[in-house]
């Protein structure tokens, strides 16, 4: 179960990063309220998952999540740019996250 929460929190850091950019400096109400309820709840499944994760595991992964998802989002829902470089620098991350969580099996 662990790695389901883990899973969602990772989701849920996308969705904030992504509202973050979407408040413009937290001045609209609606995406920043979204923002900090997102964040709050990223972070708390964050630390349940580290009741039996390891914090290197765990973290790592939480973190690779939010990063590649919001290159997907950037790329996807804001045309941000999809150059060889970011796919590179994308693969290298995912391949980070298939060896950090082999390592903790």
């Amino acid at each position: 179960m662990a790695w389901v929460y883990l899973l969602v929190a990772g989701v849920l850091e996308v969705v904030w990063a992504f509202t973050m950019k979407q408040s413009h400096g937290f001045t609209n109400i609606k995406y920043s309220a979204i923002t900090l309820v997102a964040m709050v709840a990223s972070f708390g499944l964050l630390s349940v998952a580290m009741r039996s994760l390891p914090l290197g595991t765990a973290y790592t992964i939480w973190t690779g999540i939010g990063a590649v998802g919001a290159f997907l989002v950037g790329i996807t829902v804001l045309g941000e740019a999809l150059t060889p470089m970011r796919v590179v620098a994308a693969l290298l991350i995912v391949s980070g996250l298939v060896l950090m969580k082999l390592s903790s099996s």
